[in-house]
C-alpha cells in the first residue's frame, strides 16, 4: 500500500499519468469518486476513480477525504 499513487490525464500539457500532489477524494451525485489536485507545476488535474483505489489512496495518506 506504500506506493499507491493518483495519476491523471494532464490536459494542459498533454501528459499521461501525472502524479497528483494534495488530492482531494470527493463523491459525485451518482456515487463515483472524483479526486482533485495539481501537478506540482501550478496546472489543476482531474480524474475519477474506483471506491477501492479512492479508500486505498485516503488510507495510504496520499488524499485527503472531501466529503
Amino acid at each position: 500500500m506504500a506506493d499507491v499513487q493518483i495519476t491523471a490525464y494532464n490536459v494542459k500539457t498533454k501528459e499521461k499519468g501525472v502524479v497528483m500532489q494534495d488530492a482531494v477524494i470527493t463523491k459525485t451525485a451518482k456515487g463515483a469518486y472524483m479526486a482533485q489536485g495539481n501537478d506540482g507545476k501550478g496546472n489543476k488535474l482531474t480524474t475519477l476513480m474506483g471506491e477501492e483505489k479512492a479508500m486505498a489512496a485516503i488510507k495510504a495518506g496520499v488524499a485527503k477525504q472531501g466529503w
